[in-house]
Protein backbone atom coordinates (compact mmCIF):
# COMPACT_ATOMS: atom_id res chain seq x y z
CA UNK A 1 0.00 0.00 0.00
CA UNK A 2 1.89 3.39 -1.07
CA UNK A 3 0.46 7.25 -0.54
CA UNK A 4 1.90 10.09 -0.79
CA UNK A 5 4.76 11.83 1.20
CA UNK A 6 2.85 13.99 3.38
CA UNK A 7 3.24 15.31 6.63
CA UNK A 8 2.94 12.98 9.85
CA UNK A 9 2.83 9.55 7.74
CA UNK A 10 5.08 6.88 8.79
CA UNK A 11 6.46 4.71 6.20
CA UNK A 12 7.59 1.00 6.78
CA UNK A 13 9.97 -0.31 4.00
CA UNK A 14 10.26 -3.75 4.11
CA UNK A 15 13.25 -5.33 2.78
CA UNK A 16 12.71 -9.39 2.38
CA UNK A 17 16.31 -10.06 -0.41
CA UNK A 18 18.42 -11.14 2.19
CA UNK A 19 18.96 -14.44 2.44
CA UNK A 20 15.65 -16.46 3.16
CA UNK A 21 12.58 -18.70 2.39
CA UNK A 22 10.23 -15.41 3.12
CA UNK A 23 8.56 -17.09 5.69
CA UNK A 24 8.77 -14.42 7.94
CA UNK A 25 6.81 -12.12 5.74
CA UNK A 26 3.90 -15.45 5.04
CA UNK A 27 4.08 -15.92 9.19
CA UNK A 28 3.40 -12.06 9.59
CA UNK A 29 0.02 -12.61 7.83
CA UNK A 30 -1.22 -14.66 10.38
CA UNK A 31 -1.35 -12.15 13.64
CA UNK A 32 -4.36 -11.39 15.46
CA UNK A 33 -2.19 -9.90 18.40
CA UNK A 34 -2.72 -6.83 16.74
CA UNK A 35 -3.24 -8.23 13.11
CA UNK A 36 -1.06 -6.33 10.50
CA UNK A 37 -4.39 -5.27 8.77
CA UNK A 38 -5.17 -3.16 12.32
CA UNK A 39 -1.94 -1.82 12.40
CA UNK A 40 -1.73 -0.83 8.49
CA UNK A 41 -5.42 0.74 8.82
CA UNK A 42 -4.87 2.50 12.03
CA UNK A 43 -7.44 1.01 13.54
CA UNK A 44 -6.30 0.93 16.90
CA UNK A 45 -6.15 4.09 19.26
CA UNK A 46 -2.95 6.36 18.92
CA UNK A 47 -1.57 4.87 15.92
CA UNK A 48 0.26 7.50 13.25
CA UNK A 49 -1.00 7.30 9.70
CA UNK A 50 1.08 3.99 8.22
CA UNK A 51 2.38 3.60 4.68
CA UNK A 52 3.55 0.40 4.15
CA UNK A 53 5.85 -0.85 1.73
CA UNK A 54 5.95 -4.90 1.47
CA UNK A 55 6.46 -6.67 -1.22
CA UNK A 56 3.96 -9.21 0.07
CA UNK A 57 1.37 -6.98 0.20
CA UNK A 58 2.04 -4.96 -2.96
CA UNK A 59 1.63 -7.19 -5.53
CA UNK A 60 0.25 -4.71 -8.30
CA UNK A 61 3.86 -3.21 -8.23
CA UNK A 62 6.84 -4.42 -9.47
CA UNK A 63 10.34 -3.08 -9.13
CA UNK A 64 10.81 -1.24 -11.89
CA UNK A 65 7.22 -1.17 -13.48
CA UNK A 66 3.24 -2.05 -12.57
CA UNK A 67 0.83 0.23 -11.11
CA UNK A 68 3.56 1.70 -9.15
CA UNK A 69 7.45 1.72 -9.00
CA UNK A 70 7.70 -0.37 -5.94
CA UNK A 71 11.30 0.31 -5.21
CA UNK A 72 11.25 4.28 -5.96
CA UNK A 73 9.89 3.93 -2.51
CA UNK A 74 13.45 3.10 -1.37
CA UNK A 75 15.33 5.64 -3.34
CA UNK A 76 12.94 8.26 -1.50
CA UNK A 77 14.19 7.16 1.53
CA UNK A 78 17.91 7.49 0.48
CA UNK A 79 17.63 10.80 -0.60
CA UNK A 80 15.52 11.77 2.51
CA UNK A 81 12.40 12.63 1.03
CA UNK A 82 10.47 10.17 3.42
CA UNK A 83 10.00 11.74 6.65
CA UNK A 84 10.09 9.31 9.30
CA UNK A 85 10.40 5.61 8.16
CA UNK A 86 10.59 2.06 10.10
CA UNK A 87 13.56 -0.63 8.12
CA UNK A 88 12.31 -3.82 8.26
CA UNK A 89 15.16 -6.21 7.15
CA UNK A 90 13.90 -10.03 6.43
CA UNK A 91 16.71 -12.40 5.71
CA UNK A 92 20.84 -13.04 6.40
CA UNK A 93 23.26 -10.95 4.93
CA UNK A 94 25.95 -12.33 2.78
CA UNK A 95 29.23 -11.08 2.61
CA UNK A 96 29.53 -9.39 -0.79
CA UNK A 97 33.44 -8.67 0.19
CA UNK A 98 34.52 -12.37 -0.39
CA UNK A 99 34.14 -12.62 -4.18
CA UNK A 100 35.55 -10.77 -7.22
CA UNK A 101 32.63 -10.85 -9.06
CA UNK A 102 28.81 -11.21 -8.85
CA UNK A 103 26.36 -10.93 -5.86
CA UNK A 104 24.64 -13.04 -3.27
CA UNK A 105 21.44 -10.78 -3.08
CA UNK A 106 19.92 -8.11 -4.56
CA UNK A 107 17.05 -5.47 -4.61
CA UNK A 108 16.06 -3.73 -7.39
CA UNK A 109 18.47 -1.90 -9.42
CA UNK A 110 20.86 1.38 -8.85
CA UNK A 111 18.94 4.18 -11.45
CA UNK A 112 22.42 5.77 -12.16
CA UNK A 113 23.46 2.28 -13.87
CA UNK A 114 20.64 0.20 -13.93
CA UNK A 115 22.90 -2.28 -12.07
CA UNK A 116 21.10 -4.43 -9.57
CA UNK A 117 22.28 -2.81 -5.88
CA UNK A 118 22.60 -5.54 -3.03
CA UNK A 119 20.80 -6.05 -0.03
CA UNK A 120 24.08 -4.84 1.75
CA UNK A 121 24.43 -1.76 -0.15
CA UNK A 122 20.19 -0.70 1.16
CA UNK A 123 21.76 -1.33 4.87
CA UNK A 124 24.52 1.22 4.03
CA UNK A 125 22.46 3.58 2.40
CA UNK A 126 19.26 3.48 4.86
CA UNK A 127 19.64 1.98 7.97
CA UNK A 128 21.55 5.05 9.45
CA UNK A 129 18.49 6.94 8.09
CA UNK A 130 15.99 5.23 9.52
CA UNK A 131 13.70 5.57 13.15
CA UNK A 132 14.38 2.12 13.68
CA UNK A 133 16.02 -0.80 11.90
CA UNK A 134 13.61 -4.12 12.48
CA UNK A 135 15.43 -7.50 11.86
CA UNK A 136 12.94 -10.00 11.05
CA UNK A 137 12.76 -13.61 11.87
CA UNK A 138 16.56 -15.55 13.14
CA UNK A 139 18.31 -15.32 9.69
CA UNK A 140 17.93 -11.31 9.48
CA UNK A 141 18.59 -11.24 13.69
CA UNK A 142 21.77 -13.48 13.85
CA UNK A 143 22.26 -14.98 10.70
CA UNK A 144 20.45 -18.65 11.10
CA UNK A 145 20.54 -21.33 8.53
CA UNK A 146 22.39 -19.69 6.06
CA UNK A 147 24.95 -18.37 8.54
CA UNK A 148 25.85 -22.16 9.38
CA UNK A 149 29.35 -23.41 9.44
CA UNK A 150 30.30 -24.61 6.04
CA UNK A 151 28.15 -21.79 4.30
CA UNK A 152 29.93 -19.97 0.92
CA UNK A 153 28.29 -17.14 1.63
CA UNK A 154 29.70 -15.58 4.98
CA UNK A 155 26.46 -14.93 5.84
CA UNK A 156 25.65 -13.04 9.25
CA UNK A 157 22.58 -10.75 10.51
CA UNK A 158 21.81 -7.52 10.45
CA UNK A 159 23.45 -7.00 13.81
CA UNK A 160 26.58 -8.87 12.92
CA UNK A 161 26.87 -6.79 9.47
CA UNK A 162 25.74 -3.05 11.36
CA UNK A 163 27.51 -3.62 14.16
CA UNK A 164 25.97 -4.52 17.53
CA UNK A 165 26.63 -0.82 19.36
CA UNK A 166 24.70 0.22 15.87
CA UNK A 167 22.29 3.21 16.43
CA UNK A 168 20.15 4.86 14.19
CA UNK A 169 19.60 8.73 14.02
CA UNK A 170 16.98 8.69 16.66
CA UNK A 171 19.33 6.92 19.09
CA UNK A 172 17.47 3.24 18.59
CA UNK A 173 19.62 -0.34 18.48
CA UNK A 174 18.62 -2.87 16.03
CA UNK A 175 15.85 -4.15 17.58
CA UNK A 176 15.77 -8.40 16.83
CA UNK A 177 12.36 -9.91 16.74
CA UNK A 178 13.94 -14.09 16.10
CA UNK A 179 11.68 -16.98 15.47
CA UNK A 180 12.37 -19.60 12.49
CA UNK A 181 9.63 -18.08 11.50
CA UNK A 182 9.07 -15.06 13.21
CA UNK A 183 5.99 -15.73 15.89
CA UNK A 184 3.27 -13.46 14.35
CA UNK A 185 1.93 -11.65 17.18
CA UNK A 186 6.12 -11.09 18.82
CA UNK A 187 6.27 -9.72 15.23
CA UNK A 188 3.25 -7.24 14.37
CA UNK A 189 3.20 -6.56 18.38
CA UNK A 190 6.86 -5.41 18.23
CA UNK A 191 6.23 -2.94 15.33
CA UNK A 192 3.21 -1.76 17.16
CA UNK A 193 5.40 -0.56 20.29
CA UNK A 194 7.58 1.37 17.88
CA UNK A 195 4.94 2.87 16.13
CA UNK A 196 3.63 4.35 19.08
CA UNK A 197 7.72 5.32 19.92
CA UNK A 198 7.85 6.98 16.85
CA UNK A 199 4.40 9.44 18.07
CA UNK A 200 5.99 9.60 21.56
CA UNK A 201 3.39 7.64 23.10
CA UNK A 202 5.95 4.72 24.75
CA UNK A 203 9.28 5.14 25.85
CA UNK A 204 12.55 3.42 24.53
CA UNK A 205 12.06 -0.24 23.83
CA UNK A 206 13.17 -2.29 26.40
CA UNK A 207 15.69 -4.69 24.94
CA UNK A 208 17.81 -7.80 26.16
CA UNK A 209 21.42 -8.19 25.67
CA UNK A 210 20.46 -9.95 22.67
CA UNK A 211 18.21 -7.39 21.41
CA UNK A 212 15.09 -8.42 21.95
CA UNK A 213 11.93 -7.67 23.31
CA UNK A 214 12.48 -7.92 26.96
CA UNK A 215 8.72 -8.77 27.95
CA UNK A 216 8.28 -11.01 24.63
CA UNK A 217 11.38 -12.68 24.88
CA UNK A 218 12.27 -12.14 29.20
CA UNK A 219 11.37 -15.89 29.96
CA UNK A 220 12.73 -19.31 29.22
CA UNK A 221 10.38 -21.87 27.16
CA UNK A 222 10.52 -24.12 29.68
CA UNK A 223 9.07 -21.77 32.19
CA UNK A 224 5.93 -21.26 29.80
CA UNK A 225 5.82 -24.53 28.93
CA UNK A 226 2.60 -26.82 29.56
CA UNK A 227 5.17 -29.88 29.87
CA UNK A 228 6.85 -28.15 33.07
CA UNK A 229 5.54 -29.98 35.47
CA UNK A 230 6.27 -33.08 34.45
CA UNK A 231 10.28 -32.17 34.80
CA UNK A 232 9.58 -31.51 38.09
CA UNK A 233 8.30 -34.84 38.94
CA UNK A 234 10.89 -36.40 36.75
CA UNK A 235 8.54 -37.96 34.60
CA UNK A 236 10.21 -37.50 31.00
CA UNK A 237 9.14 -39.56 27.28
CA UNK A 238 11.43 -41.03 25.19
CA UNK A 239 8.99 -40.98 22.15
CA UNK A 240 6.91 -38.69 20.49
CA UNK A 241 2.96 -37.86 20.85
CA UNK A 242 3.49 -38.05 24.78
CA UNK A 243 2.09 -35.92 26.71
CA UNK A 244 5.58 -35.90 29.00
CA UNK A 245 8.30 -33.34 29.13
CA UNK A 246 10.47 -33.66 25.71
CA UNK A 247 14.04 -32.87 27.52
CA UNK A 248 15.55 -36.40 27.06
CA UNK A 249 14.38 -36.55 22.88
CA UNK A 250 16.00 -33.11 22.47
CA UNK A 251 14.21 -30.34 23.63
CA UNK A 252 16.11 -27.15 24.44
CA UNK A 253 13.49 -25.46 26.56
CA UNK A 254 14.68 -24.87 29.59
CA UNK A 255 17.74 -22.65 28.36
CA UNK A 256 15.96 -21.16 25.59
CA UNK A 257 14.35 -17.80 25.54
CA UNK A 258 10.91 -17.62 23.53
CA UNK A 259 7.48 -17.25 24.37
CA UNK A 260 5.38 -19.59 21.91
CA UNK A 261 4.59 -22.60 24.45
CA UNK A 262 2.90 -19.37 26.51
CA UNK A 263 1.47 -17.34 23.45
CA UNK A 264 1.00 -20.15 21.19
CA UNK A 265 1.16 -19.85 17.36
CA UNK A 266 -1.94 -18.67 15.88
CA UNK A 267 -4.89 -17.18 17.90
CA UNK A 268 -3.26 -18.78 21.29
CA UNK A 269 -3.02 -22.54 20.00
CA UNK A 270 -0.03 -24.65 18.83
CA UNK A 271 3.61 -23.40 19.23
CA UNK A 272 6.17 -26.38 19.36
CA UNK A 273 5.99 -27.99 22.66
CA UNK A 274 2.19 -27.47 22.90
CA UNK A 275 2.11 -29.76 19.66
CA UNK A 276 4.86 -32.55 20.35
CA UNK A 277 7.54 -30.65 18.88
CA UNK A 278 10.91 -30.43 20.66
CA UNK A 279 12.79 -27.08 21.33
CA UNK A 280 15.53 -26.07 18.85
CA UNK A 281 16.68 -23.03 20.21
CA UNK A 282 15.60 -20.91 16.75
CA UNK A 283 15.34 -17.29 18.80
CA UNK A 284 18.98 -17.62 20.43
CA UNK A 285 21.99 -16.20 18.87
CA UNK A 286 23.81 -19.82 18.61
CA UNK A 287 21.52 -21.26 16.37
CA UNK A 288 21.44 -23.62 14.82
CA UNK A 289 25.53 -24.89 15.44
CA UNK A 290 25.22 -24.62 19.01
CA UNK A 291 21.92 -26.57 19.23
CA UNK A 292 23.23 -29.54 16.53
CA UNK A 293 22.21 -32.44 16.73
CA UNK A 294 19.06 -31.36 17.36
CA UNK A 295 17.38 -35.19 18.42
CA UNK A 296 19.96 -35.47 21.02
CA UNK A 297 19.53 -34.87 24.88
CA UNK A 298 21.28 -31.26 25.30
CA UNK A 299 24.65 -31.33 27.39
CA UNK A 300 23.89 -30.97 30.70
CA UNK A 301 20.52 -32.16 30.53
CA UNK A 302 21.87 -36.03 31.82
CA UNK A 303 22.73 -34.44 35.05
CA UNK A 304 19.92 -32.40 35.35
CA UNK A 305 17.54 -35.22 34.14
CA UNK A 306 18.91 -37.73 36.28
CA UNK A 307 18.31 -35.52 39.39
CA UNK A 308 15.22 -34.64 38.71
CA UNK A 309 14.31 -38.24 38.45
CA UNK A 310 15.73 -39.52 41.78
CA UNK A 311 14.02 -36.31 43.39
CA UNK A 312 10.75 -36.47 41.03
CA UNK A 313 10.23 -39.72 41.98
CA UNK A 314 10.11 -39.16 45.53
CA UNK A 315 7.86 -36.18 44.72
CA UNK A 316 5.66 -37.95 42.95
CA UNK A 317 5.35 -40.60 45.62
CA UNK A 318 4.23 -38.65 48.37
CA UNK A 319 1.83 -36.50 45.94
CA UNK A 320 -0.17 -39.69 45.10
CA UNK A 321 -0.48 -40.20 49.01
CA UNK A 322 -1.74 -36.92 49.18
CA UNK A 323 -3.70 -36.69 46.05
CA UNK A 324 -5.25 -39.84 47.14
CA UNK A 325 -6.31 -38.30 50.33
CA UNK A 326 -7.61 -35.06 49.10
CA UNK A 327 -9.96 -36.80 46.64
CA UNK A 328 -12.36 -38.04 48.83
CA UNK A 329 -14.33 -36.44 50.81
CA UNK A 330 -15.05 -35.20 54.33
CA UNK A 331 -15.97 -38.20 56.45
CA UNK A 332 -19.07 -35.80 58.10
CA UNK A 333 -20.70 -35.52 54.37
CA UNK A 334 -23.61 -38.20 55.03
CA UNK A 335 -27.11 -38.37 55.82
CA UNK A 336 -27.51 -39.18 59.31
CA UNK A 337 -29.51 -37.63 62.61
CA UNK A 338 -26.35 -35.96 63.86
CA UNK A 339 -24.46 -33.17 63.18
CA UNK A 340 -20.53 -34.25 62.73
CA UNK A 341 -18.90 -30.84 61.43
CA UNK A 342 -17.67 -29.96 64.70
CA UNK A 343 -19.95 -26.87 64.58
CA UNK A 344 -20.86 -25.82 68.21
CA UNK A 345 -23.89 -23.61 68.62
CA UNK A 346 -23.81 -20.27 70.43
CA UNK A 347 -27.23 -20.98 72.35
Amino acid sequence: MTTTTDEGVVHLLWINAGLSCDGDSVSLTAATQPSIEEIVLGALPGLPKLAVHWPLIDFECGPEQGADTFIEWFHKADRGELGQFVLVVEGSIPNESIKSAGYWCGFGNNPETGQPMTTSEWLDRLARKALVVVAAGTCATYGGIHAMAGNPTGAMGVLDYLGWDFTTRAGIPVVCVPGCPVQPDNMSETLLYLLYQATGQAPMIPLDDAHRPMWLFGQTVHEGCDRAGYYEQGDFTHEYGSPKCLVKIGCWGPVVKCNVPKRGWMNGLGGCPNVGGICIGCTMPGFPDKFMPFMDEPPGAKISTAASSVYGGAIRKLRSVTAKTVDQEPKWRRRGTELLTGYLPRW
